[in-house]
């Protein structure tokens, strides 16, 4: 179990000497449990005291670093069971399987296929991160095809194979690249440890049982492998599948087993239906940092990658854009301002109305704190003293001549005060975003 501040406390030197930037060790020591600062800012805590907070500072699941600098993944260095404890870090990587026995130009047009699958949310770009590379065929059809993906794209690699000599070949071509080695099992552990430790690259281990499991990571960190991801078996009844993956988080963050504290990899086949898709959400959902699509569906792997970023957003920090005037289209100083608040999901949905009336317009974005137009009045964020402010600092006045604003319907209560306050004329547009485009089109 994580040490708290006060036992962090009593293995420090207690001399508040402040070279560490804290004005006492006691405050050092509270940050040290937080892990918002490092243990080596400290100058003068003795080596025993160092090698016991070392060790419990080690976070309950290892941070596992694949690709090269210009397409670092990283994945596991989670710290909770729940997203609303506190969030999760590290984004679940997605990929693609790609199987040798496919002809180099089959190969070349599904790559083609999955450069194209990126979609913009709410400000953010969405796309997959990983391609992956099965071996049907001998080593040589093997080498050569591995050769072509690296070649065609940048992605994050997984390299999947039993065959050792044929994995030594590869290995070496990707040298920095950091690809993974997937699986390892009870029978070739020490050959793929060897190659893992030999080309610093992370390896999956497959398992039995929980028991197996953690004698088979052992076994890999002490040959000098760190850099492990746990392959979950997802050819089983789907709630096997969860009930494991939800059991490998609890072992490593609930009872600090750091022999089952690794990120997770989970292969989902098909995507031809539905149920196959929810599956590949549950993955995502619990607790999967890898997660294999081995399907191409469009529609697939866009809503994969919305629920992603859904889960992987900090829910103690709604997504923002900055507050300010956005002018859409060619603007003139005629142009109509319209006002709504700088939660990312309100603003993109008006902006798309905006967009569709083909009607140059301004919007002005308010600093909410990422809270929704009803939220954010009701929070007495989206007041007109907070708008009056935003149309000051956004230099609105100078970028139209008129004095007209554009307010949310469903806040046309403050229209009167607004109007007192800011100077400008408050003309109430729809409650609904939908309904802008024929507003404006109708505005005269």
């Amino acid at each position: 179990m994580a040490l708290s501040g006060l036992e962090i406390y009593k293995l420090l030197p207690k001399t508040n000497c402040r070279e560490c930037g804290f004005p006492t060790c006691l405050a050092f020591a509270l940050a040290l449990a937080k892990k918002a600062v490092a243990l080596e800012k400290c100058p003068s805590v003795s080596p025993a005291a160092k090698e016991a907070l070392q060790a419990q500072s080690q976070p309950p699941i290892r941070l596992v670093l694949l690709g090269d600098d210009k397409n670092k993944i990283e994945i596991g260095n989670e710290t909770a069971m729940f997203r609303h404890e506190e969030k999760f870090h590290h984004p679940a990587a997605i990929g693609f399987v790609i199987e040798d026995s496919l002809s180099n130009e089959e190969i070349k047009q599904r790559l083609d296929k999955i450069n194209k699958l990126q979609f913009e949310r709410v400000g953010q770009l969405l796309r997959t991160d990983l391609i992956a590379i099965s071996q049907t065929n001998d080593a040589e059809r093997f080498v050569e095809a591995v050769n072509l993906v690296s070649t065609l794209v940048n992605f994050g690699m997984v390299l999947i194979s039993n065959d050792a000599s044929a994995l030594a070949i590869v290995l070496k071509s990707l040298a920095g690249r950091r690809p993974l080695i997937y699986a390892a099992t009870d029978k070739n552990l020490a050959e793929f440890s060897r190659l893992a430790k030999e080309h610093n690259a992370p390896l999956a281990i497959s398992f039995e049982s929980m028991d197996s499991l953690s004698e088979l990571t052992k076994k890999a960190n002490q040959a000098g492998v760190p850099d492990v991801v746990i392959a979950v078996n997802t050819g089983r009844h789907n709630s096997q599948v969860i009930w494991e993956l939800t059991q490998l988080r609890r072992q490593a963050l609930k009872k600090a087993n750091r022999s089952l504290g690794f990120p997770l990899i989970t292969v989902a086949s098909g995507l031809g239906s539905y149920d196959e898709v929810v599956k590949a959400g549950d993955y995502i959902a619990k607790y999967s940092g890898i997660i294999l699509l081995e399907g191409f569906k469009e529609w697939a792997v866009l809503a994969l990658l919305t629920l992603r970023q859904n889960i992987y957003t900090d829910p103690q920090k709604p997504l923002q854009i900055e507050a300010k005037l956005y002018p859409i289209g060619n603007t003139t100083e005629a142009s109509p301002v319209l006002v709504t608040t700088n939660f990312s999901l309100t603003y993109y949905t008006v902006l798309g109305e905006v967009e569709a009336s083909k009607v140059p317009s301004n919007i002005l974005s308010v600093n909410t704190e990422g809270m929704s137009v009803l939220t954010a009045w009701a929070a007495e964020k989206f007041t007109p003293d907070k708008i009056t402010e935003g149309l000051k600092k956004s230099g609105a006045e100078e970028k139209v001549k008129h004095r007209n604003l554009i307010i949310p319907g469903y806040v046309a209560v403050i229209s009167g005060e607004l109007e007192e306050k800011s100077g400008w004329k408050i003309i109430v547009g729809p409650k609904e975003a939908a309904g802008i485009p024929s507003f404006l089109k109708n505005l005269g």
